[in-house]
């Protein structure tokens, strides 16, 4: 089948990427306050046997609990995406978001409930985990599949927004938090309002999605009949090299990305001794210049196409890698956040076209599917792994070792970019014509 071009009229289209960028901030917000608390204070909280060191280095262990869970989430998710509609998917992972995140907040601690505790919050965590792995596609298909053809890109960014804008937003809830109590108070209970309070924000988000239509894209092929019975079966049937190779092309985006919010806030406060309050405000800093880098290359990706400006942001990655940490080592609260920057910074030019970049990549009876699982495969690789491996890697050659790693993730990601098609305002159309096979 052809699948025409979408004409939402604008007042549509802002209120439909506003939407999706709404409720990506809010996902994300519930979960980058967990990589937040997990490198401030679970290791106190849930962990307080193993120490300092070895209690961080698990709390950040159950952060990446997460990212194994994303992958699955991605497949169901994405299931009931491609064959029921996008719209009632988003409004479900948004509640198994909000309750997970409530219950953290609520979660007794190791001095209260034992070991027990632990146990619930990696539970909490994977349930986070499978919400996050279908939020994304869900998302970015309401900007991708409503928007003008020429404009794809511009308006898919507004969900990539969604990870910057959150994690300057933790920063500042819990830069709030440790200038308004004692260290006492915050680990006893100021770390749980963060937690808390996202129930206000679930509360907005679920108001904005209920209020919006299924997409066109997907109104065209249910009324074409052309959904598919088992989406994950086809997408792997038929699209496995788009899988993986845009998996392995965003890899280097989480390795950075996750690097940089969770990984960098235990490294600022632990082995560079700088206050909490600094590092926070770093991070809202950081988040901001990600944001900015996300919104150019987005636009610029409907002019000069997605892949050379993931490639560029790839290539610009390899530099960064080697040149964060050696800055960030400098020990000021403004190297820190000079390197802090420079890691974030660059994630956003390669983040900000995938938004388009991967969905053009598969028809859309699998396209929420083949698009989220393709995107949380390179959460479990860069998000997941790479932290892990770093946290490793410090003690034994230093932290430029972090740097030659992301470097070399840079690389892979180089590779797996100029190994993908060039995708264009076109390509949706294209895909649609793709006869099925499932």
């Amino acid at each position: 089948m052809t699948h025409a071009a979408t004409t939402q009229p604008p007042n549509s289209m802002r209120r439909i990427a506003l939407a999706s960028m709404t409720g990506t901030v809010i996902e994300f917000y519930d979960f980058f306050i967990y990589g937040t608390a997990a490198a401030l204070v679970f290791n106190k909280v849930f962990f307080p046997e193993l120490g300092t060191a070895a209690g961080t280095a698990l709390a950040l262990a159950t952060f990446g609990v997460a990212f194994v869970a994303r992958p699955f989430g991605s497949i169901l998710f994405g299931h009931f995406g491609d064959r029921l509609g996008r719209k009632g998917t988003l409004v479900t992972t948004l509640l198994l978001m909000g309750f997970s995140t409530l219950a953290i907040g609520l979660l007794p601690t190791t001095g209260t409930i034992g070991v027990l505790a632990p146990i619930l919050l990696v539970v909490l965590r994977i349930l986070q985990g499978l919400a996050v792995g279908g939020e994304w596609a869900g998302a970015t298909l309401l900007t991708a599949e409503n928007a003008p053809t020429k404009a794809r890109g511009k308006y898919a960014l507004y969900p990539q927004l969604g990870p910057s804008v959150a994690f300057a937003l933790a920063s500042a809830t819990f830069l709030i938090t440790a200038l308004t109590m004692s260290d006492a108070a915050f680990a006893s209970w100021g770390w749980r309002i963060p937690f808390i309070a996202s129930v206000l924000l679930v509360g907005v988000g679920l108001y904005v999605r209920l209020a919006l239509e299924e997409t066109s894209s997907f109104r065209s092929s249910k009324a074409a009949t052309t959904s598919t019975r088992l989406p994950v079966a086809e997408v792997f049937t038929s699209r496995p090299a788009a899988v993986f190779l845009g998996a392995g092309s965003t890899t280097a985006v989480f390795a950075f990305f996750y690097i940089g919010v969770t990984y960098l806030t235990s490294y600022g406060t632990q082995q560079l001794e700088l206050p909490r309050p600094t590092v926070l405000a770093m991070g809202i800093v950081g988040g901001l210049v990600f944001a900015m880098t996300t919104i150019a290359s987005a636009i610029l990706s409907d002019r000069v196409g997605r892949r050379r400006m993931v490639v560029i942001g790839n290539i610009a990655s390899v530099a960064a890698g080697v040149a964060a940490f050696p800055i960030i080592d400098i020990g000021t609260a403004w190297s820190f956040g000079l390197g802090l920057s420079l890691v974030l910074g660059v994630v956003g030019i390669a983040y900000g076209p995938i938004g388009a970049q991967l969905p053009e990549l598969f028809p859309t009876r699998y396209r929420y599917t083949g698009a989220g699982i393709a995107y949380n495969l390179a959460g479990v690789l860069g998000g997941g792994v790479v932290p892990l491996i770093s946290a490793a890697l410090v003690p034994v050659y230093g932290s430029l070792a972090i740097g030659l790693l992301l470097a070399g993730v840079s690389l892979a990601s180089l590779l797996c970019t100029l190994a993908l098609p060039q995708t264009d305002a076109d390509s949706l159309a294209a895909q649609d014509a793709q006869p099925a096979t499932v």
